[in-house]
């Protein structure tokens, strides 16, 4: 197939498969012509990238899933390079979410505090004249 078919049935554009292939995760082969042409290994290629870069993989963690994929394995993430890829992200999401855990502590503890604040002694909040 041509760079755009394999553009739209990937739900890509032309542009970014140039780009991919400038990264060396693409391999475009050439016909008679000269133009790229590409078969149904790219469109899977392109998926994984696809689906891994929609959970948040920065493009060159997709590299280790590419090689796996081009090695023959059936899927891109069975290769020890792919699964340490797979644990590295795991480690930045748990550290995302603790992380969150303690803004969203934190946020608590001041709605918590504004709270009394507003049924104490604390002056009476007025928003268009009208009592909070």
């Amino acid at each position: 197939m041509r760079i755009g078919e394999l553009a739209e049935r990937a739900g890509t554009t032309t542009r970014t498969l140039r780009y991919y292939e400038s990264r060396g995760l693409l391999r475009a082969r050439r016909d008679l012509n000269g133009h790229r042409t590409y078969d149904e290994a790219d469109l899977k290629l392109l998926r994984q990238i696809r689906t891994l870069r929609d959970f948040g993989f920065d493009l060159e963690e997709t590299r280790p899933f590419v090689e796996c994929l081009r090695a023959g394995h059936p899927e891109g993430d069975s290769c020890p390079a792919s699964l340490t890829v797979y644990r590295r992200k795991l480690d930045e999401l748990d550290a995302l979410i603790g992380e969150l855990r303690a803004v969203r502590a934190q946020v608590g503890a001041q709605l918590a505090r504004a709270e009394r604040a507003r049924d104490g002694l604390a002056p009476r909040c007025e928003l268009g004249g009208q009592e909070q």
